[in-house]
């Protein structure tokens, strides 16, 4: 069978929510969300995992979740590098914030030779998103055929603040365009709209929206595509919002499917997606998490010798 990775974007350091959420436990054994993301991962047929992360965390990272995984799954490292950009181009005075999930998966090149699925770090995707993303990637043969597994927007959003999606359009069960939407909110009346613009202009979105949250499948001429798509952005976007902008990997494919580069399949999962934004939805993710251990859904403990 085909050889599959799990890349796991691990390298932002949770701005909205302060300190390493990534490895906060959220579990009643204390089981970490990404540790079910690998176990489901795992358990749907992948063959390794390879975490992005900063390399000042990397101690933190290993101590709390990485050892752990690597005696039950091989496990690769990289390093989000924000020096690493373009030749030729440099980085604007006063810059401390990485360049985005499109980069991050640019570090890995060298590193990425099969087909893999993308996931954050920090959100549930249930085990189903696995195993449908699993099946594409082993199944697929057209290196320009890609997949991704879209939620209900409705199902993930936040009461306690603002969230960043991919709002998609689909049309026959293939991705027609994706933009990446900064500044999602729940409203007083139930509806959720999104500025783009401090609240100047307002866009209202419609709940049962399709989004995604990077969750992907990938063939490793991805970032190949996206190389030459990094100097541009660096041309084009970086001079206009130097401290701030960022290379998203949702705008990245929405590129690539308006140019017919590229064909993405849209899966849906049934299952609930969970996601810690705010320190405040962590009441909320840790009974939904529960629930499923109580089902049975995860063995305890996680990983049985």
């Amino acid at each position: 069978m085909k050889k599959t990775s799990l890349v796991v974007l691990a390298a932002g350091m949770g701005s909205r929510y302060g300190g390493l959420k990534q490895i906060d436990p959220i579990g009643p054994n204390g089981e970490i969300i990404l540790e079910l993301s690998v176990f489901d991962a795992k358990r749907a047929g992948f063959d390794e995992v390879i975490f992005i992360i900063k390399e000042a965390i990397e101690k933190d990272f290993k101590e709390a979740i990485g050892n752990k995984i690597a005696e039950h799954f091989p496990v690769k490292y990289v390093f989000q590098d924000m020096t690493k950009i373009p030749e030729g181009c440099t980085i604007p005075e006063g810059r401390e914030k990485p360049w985005g999930t499109g980069h991050a998966l640019l570090c890995c090149e060298g590193v990425i030779d099969s087909p893999f699925c993308v996931i954050n770090a920090d959100d549930y995707y249930g085990q189903e998103a696995f195993v449908k993303i699993h099946d594409f990637l082993v199944n697929n043969t057209n290196e320009d055929n890609y997949a991704m597994v879209g939620y209900l927007l409705k199902n993930t959003v936040s009461d306690n603040g603002s969230v960043a999606r991919g709002v998609c359009n689909v049309a026959d069960g293939k991705l027609t365009d994706v933009n990446e939407l900064t500044n999602i909110t729940v409203n007083a009346d139930g509806t959720i709209s999104n500025t783009e613009d401090g609240g100047a202009t307002v866009e209202t979105l419609e709940p049962t929206r399709l989004v995604s949250l990077n969750f992907w499948g990938f063939n490793p001429n991805f970032i190949d595509y996206m190389k030459a798509d990094f100097v541009d952005f660096f041309k084009n976007e970086v001079p206009g919002n130097p401290l701030k902008s960022e290379f998203f990997i949702p705008k990245e494919v929405g590129k690539m499917v308006r140019e017919n580069k590229v064909e993405v399949d849209v899966l849906s999962s049934e299952d609930n997606w969970y996601g810690v934004t705010y320190q405040e939805d962590k009441p909320k993710v840790k009974a939904g998490i529960k629930k499923l251990i109580d089902e049975g859904k995860y063995p305890v403990p996680l990983w049985q010798k």
